[in-house]
């Protein structure tokens, strides 16, 4: 795989993000819907277990009774054993559900491991997947490992969607996030996305404003249309707002809705209820 000697100088991408930031205001209420039905609603705590997250998908399924005028979030993103649970409870069949899977969040494990895990979560019924790139191999510099790791998988699980997870915040050089964007697409990908959310780093917007840039350039080379994700510590309205103002700037209005532009988020629906509804809300 090769790996472009691309310089991004980060002063530059923030005041490029703090200009189409600007552009957006957070009083906005259709916006804040619209940036509501890109949430992938998300409970990856070890303390999960199958009355959790059917009380999830029951919120999920009452909403439009308490909130007529709100969008449906994207997706209800869980760990694979809790993959039929939501299936088999979930009643609005339009959102998606989506696993973690293939050795999150660590990917330290053996790649027939992963392989099990994935085709066992999509033959639960899991419509997407999220896996995490291995990083060790692509620090050091081993990327044909990790490029035939996405490939497998994604051969495996077709047509499942397959978003690939770079934890871009352990990536202290952006041509790092770049280059990782570009082996995951090119490796099969049809979403990258920032973090695991277990890390202290998460997303932050500077490493999506390269990350959809790559996304631009692989759509320049192959004409695929890749999707984004930011996830990990997106938790209010303005950290919203700023995302989907990088998506916008970058990639365009085409790239604005759930089938291309996600946001993974566990506190961000009750916050951006509260900001719609102007008085707390802590539906989830």
């Amino acid at each position: 795989m090769e790996n472009k000697n691309i310089k991004f100088i980060k002063a530059d991408i923030e005041k490029q993000i703090k200009t189409a930031t600007s552009r957006f205001s957070p009083s906005d209420t259709t916006l804040l819907k619209r940036i509501f039905s890109l949430i992938d609603l998300t409970s990856l705590n070890t303390q999960d277990n199958e009355e959790k997250i059917q009380s999830m998908v029951y919120k999920v399924n009452g909403m439009k009774a308490v909130y007529p005028d709100m969008p449906d979030v994207a997706a209800i993103c869980i760990y694979p054993p809790f993959v039929k649970t939501v299936k088999s409870n979930l009643s609005r069949k339009h959102i998606n559900v989506a696993a973690v899977s293939g050795g999150f969040p660590s990917s330290q494990t053996y790649l027939s491991v992963k392989l099990a895990e994935c085709e066992i979560a999509v033959n639960k019924g899991a419509d997407e997947l999220d896996i995490v790139l291995s990083l060790g191999k692509f620090f050091s510099e081993d990327y044909t490992h990790c490029s035939t790791e996405i490939s497998l998988i994604k051969e495996a699980i077709a047509p499942t969607h397959l978003k690939v997870i770079l934890e871009s915040g352990l990536m202290d050089d952006l041509t790092d996030v770049y280059n990782a964007s570009m082996l995951a697409l090119k490796s099969g990908a049809d979403f990258i996305k920032t973090s695991t959310g277990k890390d202290k780093k998460s997303a932050d917007p500077v490493s999506v404003y390269v990350m959809c840039q790559a996304i631009k350039d692989h759509y320049k080379e192959t004409g695929f249309k890749a999707g984004i994700k930011p996830a990990g510590g997106v938790s209010t309205p303005e950290d919203a707002i700023t995302y989907y103002a990088v998506v916008s700037h970058v990639l365009g209005e085409e790239w604005l809705d759930n089938t291309l532009f996600r946001i993974g988020a566990s506190r961000l629906a009750n916050n951006l209820l509260t900001a719609i509804e102007g008085k707390e809300v802590k539906y989830f």
